[in-house]
């Protein structure tokens, strides 16, 4: 079943003036944003790798500490090969650390995204916590409506 959305011209205006990154500009606009959080960051990121989480987890720790919730939607790690697997639980095993809450998908989803306080949406193709050396592109969009609409389309938020 697909689910089909809508945009309002005003909805559609915001999107016209998102911004695309590459992942060479994605980083540090990113890391801009999350150090701005005042009360939530959802990120969905298939893969987890020490490289980023090892740049990603003082921004991370910041957060926590001053009461942001840092929530990270991945795909279980077994089913990743054995070098990705051991990189992706000992991230996890850092990023549980420092108080972000790590939750494991088994169904195989290929989303790349994040919501940060609902308003700050990052959708695109590049693993915000594995990205190393491919060419990737992100749009960031700075609209509640159309946060939530991906927060509702996903479902990132269901933590059962």
């Amino acid at each position: 079943m697909f689910r089909h959305w809508r945009l309002s011209k005003s909805l559609a205006s915001e999107l016209l003036s998102s911004a695309l990154h590459s992942e060479t500009t994605f980083y540090r606009s990113f890391q801009r944003d999350l150090k701005l959080a005042t009360r939530e960051v959802i990120i969905e990121s298939p893969f987890i790798a020490c490289k980023r989480t090892d740049t990603l987890l003082p921004v991370f720790r910041r957060l926590t500490r001053k009461g942001v919730r840092v929530r990270i939607n991945t795909r279980n790690p077994r089913h990743h090969d054995r070098e990705l697997q051991i990189q992706a639980w000992q991230s996890i095993k850092q990023l549980r650390g420092v108080g972000v809450k790590v939750k494991f998908y088994d169904d195989m989803r290929h989303r790349k995204l994040a919501v940060i306080d609902k308003t700050i949406l990052w959708e695109g193709s590049l693993n915000i916590l594995s990205q190393s050396y491919s060419k990737e592109v992100m749009r960031r969009t700075v609209s509640k409506e159309l946060a939530n609409q991906m927060i509702k389309f996903t479902r990132i938020t269901n933590w059962r």
